[in-house]
């Protein structure tokens, strides 16, 4: 995995960039060109979020501000680039009942021990900008695994490249991402995310909405194989 291609996709996000994202991607693309309602995915924050979590990928905080975020939570974002932490800590930064802190780490790489374990995981639309086949991908999950308590939930979404049906939007809009080094996933599919899924959980979902791999992953396997042991 070419270390400096990770880092050149996380680069994109830039102040500006991240400006105007939720119009972009929160209201426009996700309904219009990956037919995924934005709402869908809040769902399933509200369903799965705990009160110590971690936000891989965060970008501008949307979903982490528009969800139902338990009473005392400890919010914990993480990103290769440093401006999507911030953006998303201000954006928190009101909330009372909410403690925030920032990391710049890959999930590609194992996470610091020293965060310690998570009631919950999100990653929502990190994978499909990861570069790389699921194999090489699926590393991530390894390692959000040990960092995930034993009842803990991993989540999120990811846009699929091949299996799924892509209108003229999501066609012309694919084209543009994989050719400026924003997306890697011409070949990501469902039953290849599903697969690296259960390399490292005991327990997944994946649910295909429009374009999107919307999944969930319980029980960690450690340590080769038992689920949920330390």
């Amino acid at each position: 995995m070419n270390d400096q291609e990770v880092r050149r996709g996380a680069g994109i996000y830039s102040k500006p960039v991240l400006g105007f994202y939720d119009l972009l991607v929160v209201k426009f693309s996700n309904s219009l060109a990956w037919r995924c309602p934005s709402q869908l995915m809040l769902d399933q924050y509200n369903r799965c979020i705990g009160t110590r979590h971690l936000d891989v990928g965060p970008g501008t905080g949307w979903y982490l501000a528009n969800a139902d975020l338990p009473e005392s939570a400890e919010i914990t974002l993480m990103d290769l680039n440093e401006n999507s932490v911030e953006h998303a800590a201000s954006r928190l930064a009101h909330t009372h009942h909410v403690s925030t802190r920032g990391v710049t780490a890959n999930v590609l790489e194992p996470i610091p021990e020293a965060l310690g374990q998570f009631d919950s995981i999100a990653a929502n639309y990190v994978f499909h900008c990861v570069p790389g086949s699921w194999a090489d991908k699926g590393v991530a999950f390894k390692h959000l695994g040990e960092r995930l308590a034993a009842d803990g939930v991993l989540f999120g979404g990811t846009i699929l490249g091949s299996g799924v049906s892509h209108n003229l939007i999501g066609r012309g809009f694919m084209a543009l991402y994989n050719r400026l080094g924003i997306f890697h996933n011409r070949e990501d599919d469902a039953a290849g995310l599903e697969a690296a899924l259960r390399r490292s959980f005991d327990q997944v979902k994946v649910d295909v909405i429009g374009t999107v791999a919307v999944f969930s992953a319980r029980n960690p396997l450690r340590n080769g194989g038992a689920g949920g042991l330390d």
